[in-house]
């Protein structure tokens, strides 16, 4: 089990505020996986991967897909207070799911 947080490239957040913004992402897609599933990835060492996407919109898409595969996920909204306009679209978190269902959605993606 993975789990794989797509950020926004385009948005050029500083490092901290993008730790903080893929942290945000982890957990609020976590609270939404089953207690099952999430033992399970909590006892395989939480594996995740941070990739990059250039478009709100194409964090957007991920969620449809995700959504449609019935893969827990969360996208997330910067409140405001620093770097970014309050609402902008960061990221998006999908899983923990098999590493088969995270790699359908985001095999397509580079590294952040």
């Amino acid at each position: 089990m993975k789990q794989a947080i797509v950020a926004r490239a385009d948005l050029r957040m500083g490092k901290g505020k993008l730790a903080a913004q893929v942290a945000h992402a982890s957990l609020s897609a976590v609270e939404d996986t089953g207690t099952r599933s999430e033992k399970q990835w909590k006892g395989g060492g939480q594996k995740k991967i941070v990739l990059k996407a250039n478009s709100e919109k194409k964090l957007f898409q991920l969620a449809d897909e995700a959504e449609r595969d019935g893969i827990p996920h969360a996208v997330v909204r910067d409140a405001g207070h620093t770097q970014l306009e309050p609402g902008t679209v960061t990221c998006i978190a999908i899983g923990p799911d098999s590493d088969e269902n995270i790699d359908r959605i985001t095999g397509s993606l580079s590294l952040y």
